[in-house]
């Protein structure tokens, strides 16, 4: 690290001209080559996912994106022949354009079940040539414009389904923008240097832009999501500006200490950077933990998540020592330099509530401890009601027409015409036949179904379809039972005596599908996540109890952050306030997700923590002046650290996207809870109750274990060094923290 530093340092326009050079390029790849992501849920082995190929063999007009206009009069019907003329005309116009691939409307004679019983409400179905993920956005917002240019003061029209939601506008880079500038308030406020708070957010600009413009060029190779580059994002900017505050703190350390600025950079990364390498590696490691589940819409996810970290973490060590060499001592402020030019190199020393708080923790380990437990098991609570199924467009905000479509299909025709289900079966015979004949009229009588739609044949009659509307949302638990008892008990039945295996898909039991995949590889996937992480740090800090309080910590901070979520996004506690729609259930890639970011993002306050803490016990031997040194010398930085990535986090709800809302509410949560209430709290509590066994290992296990230092023994020493030169001025001035007992 230090060699790699200063280089770095001494040839600093080259670092930020190659930084730069990657930047343009991959955002010049991007633009030119578009974007390629595809939300595809399917699963391979499910029954879903073989509905949706017999479906797309049997019937490939299909397979494109099929989208609903939603027309409704609340006076007078919509067969009067005004608002029928004038709609007509609007579709055959969509069925003009281009892309739409046809149009079915409720005037013909198959249309009647498409207008409401009290004659309020009707709906056409729009088919796209292609599924929505590759469908130009500017096809669905022509059928936007067309269908929107038929309404007036007395009809009502509304468009909802795959295609229209892409036209749907987000909140822009609103998000990044107010977290990017609440992250420079912060910065200054933190260090009195325009140029010092500026260093950080420009260093995580560039890491996350060129992260940005890389996973779109991802989505070429591979499955990627479409969250994935806001999630990239989110979680770039919150780690990197945090990295680089760490390491332009330790650089500012070293500047009051007398270094120059080129020996102050080149020591802030040889020291700070390599625990900022070891928390980037936890965090990746706990990413790319979703390989394991071998879903390719999860690995895209994960791959484009560490990419973002890997970039940032780069560029921390890279460009950001560069760019501290090149403002030379403006990373003080004026008042710092004044001083230091007054009084000479003096430590940076522990004072005010920082020193205060270290010394209440050390008294009141007990008290304190058990509180942080009864806040963290309080606001867990609600994930045990954690319920995983289908955010479908009713869980839009109310201003949408997405959601407006939604709620006038829910109200006009059931809400289950929203989602329903399709039944594909090969057909062998006559028997068959006779049997799929049957088959509607026991559907009709099966509870929580509202309609089934006649079987449709393909052309060579070897493959048929039919609908099955429920009577429940899509998101609805009823649904998802009406799922299961249509393969356990109404289908089995039918088919008995035949060659009929007929398949339940849909929306609804695509999800369920895929659900139920996730929740029996969880326990692996988390398995392997906090073994990773245990087994880093045991060889990081020589201890076993270190490891096993971070996994017990980072569970905590997990099941704490979904307890936040479910009251808001599940129970709906302030969800339509915030603009995120009505209440739901939780998205079923949320959890895994949310648990390789969320342990990746508890590791780092760990690390930065208990490193510092560690050091402190290799020289002293003594537990307690380690952990108050420890915590009193890190609690403020941590904080800063925390205050900027919750402020960041928090800005994405305004993205306008509730899965990534749900991820910036869990990730602040989980950071609050982590920062302020479990490392600043519970973790010292708990290091003073254990005394030394907080650094027992077994001298068998010493002996086998590689050696892995986050802060290099010669760096330590030189810092030793330094700090004997300056002993007498300390002595002087006011008295030591860390020889203040608790």
């Amino acid at each position: 690290m230090a060699a790699l530093a200063r280089w770095c340092v001494r040839n600093r326009l080259v670092a930020v001209v190659l930084w730069l050079l990657a930047l343009v390029g991959t955002a010049t790849a991007a633009v030119a080559t578009g974007s390629a992501y595809s939300n595809d849920y399917e699963v391979p082995g499910t029954e879903s996912g073989r509905a949706t190929r017999l479906l797309a063999e049997g019937f490939p007009t299909l397979g494109g994106d099929s989208d609903t206009v939603v027309w409704h009069t609340a006076s007078g019907t919509v067969r009067a022949a005004d608002v029928e003329q004038t709609m007509t005309r609007a579709l055959d116009r969509i069925a003009d354009l281009p892309g739409v691939a046809s149009v079915a409307g409720p005037y013909g004679e198959q249309g009647a079940a498409q207008i409401s019983k009290d004659g309020h409400t009707a709906y056409a179905t729009v088919t796209f040539a292609d599924r929505a993920e590759d469908i130009d956005t500017s096809e669905a917002q022509a059928v936007v414009k067309a269908a929107k240019a038929a309404g007036s003061d007395g009809l009502q029209v509304e468009l909802g389904g795959g295609a229209i939601a892409l036209t749907e506008s987000s909140g822009g880079h609103l998000a990044e923008i107010v977290g990017v500038a609440v992250a420079a308030v912060v910065l200054f406020l933190a260090f009195g240097s325009l140029a010092a708070s500026l260093l950080p957010i420009a260093t995580a600009l560039v890491g996350v832009g060129t992260a940005y413009a890389g996973i779109q060029l991802l989505g070429h190779a591979m499955t990627v999501a479409d969250f994935a580059p806001m999630l990239g994002m989110l979680v770039g900017l919150g780690v990197g500006i945090d990295y680089a505050l760490f390491i332009v703190t330790r650089h500012r350390r070293g500047l009051k200490r007398g270094l120059t600025p080129v020996e102050a950079a080149t020591n802030a990364v040889a020291t700070t950077g390599r625990a900022v390498v070891f928390a980037g590696a936890t965090v990746c490691i706990a990413l790319l933990g979703m390989l394991i589940l071998r879903l390719n819409f999860l690995n895209g996810v994960a791959i484009a998540a560490s990419l973002t970290v890997v970039l940032t973490v780069a560029a921390s060590v890279t460009l950001l020592p560069a760019l501290l060499a090149w403002i030379g001592p403006r990373a003080l402020s004026r008042r710092e330099r004044r001083r230091l030019a007054e009084h000479g190199p003096e430590p940076e020393l522990p004072t005010g509530f920082a020193a205060r708080w270290s010394a209440f923790v050390e008294r009141h380990p007990k008290l304190l401890g058990s509180l942080a437990v009864v806040v963290i098991a309080v606001l867990a609570l609600p994930t045990f009601s954690l319920r995983l199924g289908t955010s479908d467009q009713g869980n839009d905000p109310r201003t949408t027409t997405t959601r407006q479509a939604y709620d006038l299909l829910a109200d006009g025709f059931g809400a289950g015409v929203n989602g329903p289900l399709t039944l594909v079966t090969r057909v062998d015979g006559a028997e068959d036949r006779l049997a799929l004949d049957n088959l509607d009229t026991t559907l009709r009588a099966t509870e929580g179904v509202a309609s089934v739609t006649p079987v449709t044949f393909d052309s060579g009659g070897h493959l048929a379809h039919l609908t099955v509307v429920p009577e429940s949302a899509p998101q609805s638990r009823n649904t998802s039972e009406l799922v299961d008892r249509l393969r356990e008990e109404v289908l089995p039945r039918a088919e008995a005596g035949t060659s009929l295996d007929v398949q339940v898909g849909g929306v609804t039991a695509g999800y369920d599908d895929f659900a139920a995949v996730i929740v029996g590889k969880l326990p692996l996937f988390v398995g392997v996540v906090i073994g990773l992480g245990c087994l880093l740090l045991l060889l990081a800090f020589r201890s076993v109890g270190i490891p096993l309080k971070a996994a017990v910590m980072n569970v905590a901070a997990v099941a704490a952050a979904f307890g936040v979520v479910v009251a808001v996004f599940q129970w709906g506690w302030g969800s339509e306030l915030l603009g995120l729609g009505r209440a739901g259930p939780i998205e079923p890639f949320l959890p895994v997700i949310m648990v390789s970011v969320l342990f990746g993002l508890s590791m780092d306050y760990q690390v930065f923590l208990v490193s510092r803490m560690y050091e402190e016990w290799l020289e002293t031997g003594d537990n307690r002046r380690a952990v108050r040194v420890g915590l009193a010398e890190t609690s403020r930085v941590i904080n800063s650290a925390a205050v900027i990535m919750i402020s960041v986090f928090l800005a994405f709800v305004l993205s306008g996207d509730r899965v990534i809302a749900m991820f910036g509410i869990a990730l602040a949560a989980a950071v609050a809870l982590d920062a302020f209430v479990l490392r600043t709290l519970l973790v010292p509590a708990l290091m003073h109750l254990l005394g030394g066994a907080n650094w027992w290992l077994p001298r068998w296990l010493d002996r086998r274990l590689p050696r892995i230092s986050i802060e290099p023994p010669e760096c330590r020493a030189a810092h030793e060094r330094l700090t004997e030169v300056v002993e007498a001025l300390e002595k002087e001035r006011e008295p030591d923290v860390r020889d203040i007992a608790g």
